[in-house]
């Protein structure tokens, strides 16, 4: 490995580092984490790989009446089979564009045609960012940020498919580390029971989080009775910088997107560490399908945060730390390893969508881009 990715890695682990022969990093975390190891890592997508959804549409599903569509991290696929998502309410980057806007950011798609079936929200976010249908076709949204007035924000809101609001997790506009409140909460999914599970932390991945900053995945009932909590901002086992997406595999173990430790930790639902993969790269959004496939979306890589490494979405099995298959980002004459969305959702027949973040949206044209077998 050369000298730059190793002081990169040295950086990220934030401890001292010795390499070793078998091709690891052994560092001791700097919060006083027990010895632990870090695998030296080539992006496996620097080498050809398949890419089993080749054909690519990009401004699929436009909006009705001209309007403008801003950025994204949020898309899923429903119980039926059609396809979720949230637009910022034409706001391009992570500005508080809902806040002042009467449009309806989340929307439901008929997945052949494009078509709205559904849309609801106006008037309820400041920013939605983390996003989950659950298996009754309710729909979760995080709001990661708060208004000026203090009156909305940093909460976690459960919606029926009709666009009722069932649910509020977290006290609206304040920010906190306890456990009824969320600072910046990243993203929300439920379990097979009905738990719920809130990642919440987004600035920790920054070199030097505010004070109060939170890097931790919460536990609550299906009615929202707080349960447990675990993790912190750091870069050791159970440590996070930014857990900023979530999914379940077919044994129940709770993935985590650690995207600013560029990894992918695993854990039970009772917080037990089990491990680690690292060949998904800085991982901003991921997907297990029923078959146990991983799709691991990259939308922030490049030479500055994750040298070498290309933004796109990585594919391989989530039994191993392994990447197979890999859809390529979109070409970007700023960024030479290319632009990619934020979000990732596979649909019944396969065909894959990205919800465009800040990064990839002008290069997509459009807030949601669709990849499909030929």
């Amino acid at each position: 490995m050369s000298l730059p990715n190793r002081l990169r890695v040295a950086c990220l682990v934030a401890a001292a580092v010795v390499l070793t022969s078998a091709g690891w990093l052994r560092a001791q975390s700097a919060s006083g984490f027990p010895q632990f190891f870090v695998p030296v890592v080539v992006d496996p997508a620097a080498s050809p790989l398949p890419n089993p959804t080749p054909t690519m549409i990009k401004e699929w599903g436009p909006l009705p009446g001209g309007r403008v569509r801003g950025s994204s991290a949020g898309v899923d696929i429903g119980p039926d089979g059609h396809v979720w998502a949230y637009d910022r309410c034409g706001d391009a980057g992570l500005g508080t564009g809902c806040v002042s806007s009467n449009v309806a950011p989340i929307l439901k798609f008929d997945r052949q045609t494009g078509k709205i079936l559904a849309s609801f929200g106006a008037g309820v976010f400041v920013v939605p960012h983390g996003f989950h249908v659950d298996r009754d076709g309710n729909v979760w949204v995080t709001d990661f940020s708060a208004n000026k007035e203090g009156t909305k924000g940093h909460q976690v809101i459960k919606f029926s498919p009709e666009g009722k609001v069932l649910m509020r997790l977290g006290r609206a506009g304040v920010a906190g580390s306890g456990p009824d409140t969320f600072n910046q909460p990243c993203d929300v999914i439920t379990a097979p029971n009905g738990d719920i599970f809130v990642a919440d932390g987004h600035s920790g991945q920054n070199d030097n989080p505010a004070p109060g900053s939170t890097g931790r995945i919460m536990k609550f009932t299906k009615d929202g009775k707080f349960i447990k909590q675990w993790g912190r901002i750091g870069s050791a086992p159970s440590e996070f910088r930014t857990p900023h997406a979530m999914a379940f595999d077919l044994r129940g173990r709770l993935f985590v997107a650690d995207r600013g430790n560029h990894r992918i930790q695993i854990f039970d639902q009772d917080g037990t560490y089990i491990g680690s993969y690292y060949q998904f790269s800085r991982v901003s959004d991921l997907v297990i399908r029923a078959d146990d496939t991983l799709y691991a979306i990259d939308s922030e890589s490049n030479q500055q945060r994750h040298p070498n490494w290309r933004t796109g979405i990585r594919i391989g099995k989530a039994t191993e730390d392994k990447v197979t298959a890999f859809i390529p980002p979109h070409f970007s004459d700023t960024r030479p390893l290319g632009v990619a969305g934020e979000g990732v959702a596979i649909d019944p027949e396969g065909n894959v969508y990205a919800a465009e973040g800040p990064g990839s949206r002008p290069a997509a044209g459009g807030g949601l881009t669709k990849y499909m077998k030929r």
